[in-house]
């Protein structure tokens, strides 16, 4: 396994990254307490949230 990203995987990991801020900035602020009460913080429920929507399946 590498460290690294390349071009293209780099573009599609910041891209999902901007989207799921701004999902984020849309969801009420109880489902924002409830992903930061299971999560910690904003960070990893961000994290969790692109981890997420990398994954699912298109």
């Amino acid at each position: 396994m590498t460290d690294s990203f390349d071009d293209t995987q780099a573009s599609v990991l910041i891209g999902t990254a901007e989207q799921m801020i701004v999902l984020w900035d849309r969801l009420t602020p109880e489902k924002q307490a409830t992903l930061l009460q299971r999560f910690g913080t904003r960070e990893n429920a961000l994290a969790a949230l692109i981890a997420t929507r990398l994954v699912a399946p298109l």
